[in-house]
């Protein structure tokens, strides 16, 4: 029996990651394909990335693969539904198993299984995936595999026991990247940044509770790889590709101190120093684990902020302060390590003053990059939770995600346009003078206007819906 893999993402419909130019391969069902693979079972993976729904289509209907299994995230819910419902819809197709998998399916089980899904995992995917073909191939019933959602014969939803995560990450396959074509990707990215990168991953889970953080997938677990093993997939990625640099795909890369210790020896003893770039946070980074990241191979380490404001900080739980942030950063930078960080505005909570304060945070942090997005809640994260009563309907689910959840009484979408573009332009401008030694410089200048800009903005459409309020309550006196 063999297994179709897809993930139903096309760049050429997303309009922002054009402009980004910063695609990878879909990690997760590549290492579904290994492991598949390793236990014989065959296996075909469709990368939509560079490719067309057309085109998908047209391999799905030429080779009527018996199982078909789409990763499925927040990012690409839409389109996989579309995917489902063209297999629901050939003839040809009618005796193909549908499973999906992934962040988004964990909370909208129902959802996914009216919308023509046969089976949803639920968590981890490799274990799961080999029973369930397994189960099809020797007519025996469902029930038996843990960690999935059916219809059952009487039409009701059939949960089975949650899977236990596995235990090893050592005993997975490093991921098959021969399933798919990496040129295109290794193009992209050398003709819009100079040099391409290859995505990594040593570890799954995260232990921290960030409250807008989604965990459908491996919830609060920490696994990760022997540094032996993740040296071995280096070697073996260079071998074949020779990328101009990596990126670990982890949470908190330096989340354990001893494994950088030990995978900074194997690099070293094995002379494999590649340019790589992680995610970690500022608590779990001093002076030895920046001097590790650097010798291994680190040359940009992107560290969370979220915002300059500690309360903002505290409402996320994100269990570190403004200041530790903005240590962190200087000190990486002081090692000849470049620095990124991520900002995120429109927490509960968030006043124009916190705005200020993560404006005054990145000027004096001042790292290299910094990206910039506006909060909204996951389904099944703590924050959606906090906020389930201010939510505003976004729309047919089919056809909208979470992305488009409006909440009562908070600023509207041009206000945190404006906050984005005040952010930037305040920040830009403080660089430009500083690096001109003048805040007369032409670049500063055109920065401080558009600052300006933005904050009128800001404060118009702050006195626009405060008047809309008050209009409402005379109206409609309590």
């Amino acid at each position: 029996m063999k297994v179709f893999l897809t993930h139903g993402y096309f760049l050429d419909e997303d309009v922002k990651e054009k402009k980004l130019m910063r695609p990878y391969p879909p990690l997760g069902i590549l290492y579904i394909a290994a492991y598949l693979t390793e236990h014989g079972v065959p296996v075909e993976v469709f990368d939509t990335t560079f490719s067309s729904r057309s085109e998908l289509e047209r391999r799905l209907g030429a080779e009527r693969p018996e199982v078909v299994g789409i990763y499925t995230n927040l990012m690409t819910k839409v389109g996989v539904l579309g995917i489902i419902r063209f297999l629901r819809s050939e003839p040809e197709l009618a005796g193909t198993h549908v499973v999906v998998g992934g962040p988004e399916v964990t909370h909208h089980v129902e959802k996914f299984l009216e919308a023509g899904a046969e089976v949803v995992v639920i968590g981890e995917g490799e274990e799961t995936m080999r029973e369930l073909v397994a189960a099809w191939s020797q007519g025996r019933p469902l029930d038996g595999v843990a960690g999935i959602a059916f219809r059952g014969p009487e039409g009701a939803t059939v949960r089975t026991p949650a899977r236990t995560l596995i235990k090893s990450l050592d005993d997975l396959p490093i991921p098959k990247r021969d399933a798919v074509e990496l040129r295109p990707y290794l193009e992209a990215w050398r003709a819009h940044h100079g040099k391409n990168a290859i995505s990594i991953s040593t570890m799954r889970g995260c232990p921290y509770t960030c409250r807008w953080c989604s965990r459908a997938v491996y919830g609060g677990s920490y696994r990760r790889r022997s540094p032996r093993l993740v040296a071995d997939e280096i070697q073996g990625i260079v071998d074949r590709y020779n990328p101009d640099s990596l990126w670990f795909v982890d949470d908190v890369f330096t989340i354990n101190h001893r494994w950088i210790e030990e995978f900074a020896s194997e690099v070293e003893e094995r002379k494999l120093r590649v340019p790589y770039e992680c995610i970690t946070r500022a608590d779990r980074l001093n002076e030895r684990m920046v001097t590790l990241l650097r010798r291994s191979g680190c040359f940009r380490v992107w560290i969370g902020a979220e915002s300059g404001s500690q309360k903002i900080l505290d409402a996320m739980d994100r269990r570190v302060t403004v200041e530790q942030v903005r240590n962190m950063i200087q000190l990486s930078k002081k090692h000849g390590i470049e620095t990124g960080t991520f900002i995120m505005l429109g927490y509960p909570g968030e006043t124009e003053a916190d705005i200020e304060a993560t404006i005054e945070h990145l000027k004096r942090a001042d790292p290299d990059q910094f990206t910039i997005t506006v909060s909204y809640p996951i389904t099944g994260t703590p924050f959606y939770d906090d906020v389930r009563n201010e939510i505003i309907d976004p729309g047919p689910w089919a056809t909208s995600t979470d992305r488009d959840i409006k909440l009562r009484g908070r600023r509207s979408s041009f206000y945190y346009r404006f906050a984005v573009s005040r952010v930037v332009n305040e920040v830009r401008q403080h660089q430009a003078a500083r690096r001109a030694g003048t805040s007369l410089s032409l670049s500063a200048a055109k920065h401080r206007a558009r600052a300006l800009v933005a904050r009128a903005g800001m404060r118009l459409d702050s006195a626009f819906s405060a008047f809309e309020a008050h209009t409402r309550r005379v109206r409609h006196p309590e």
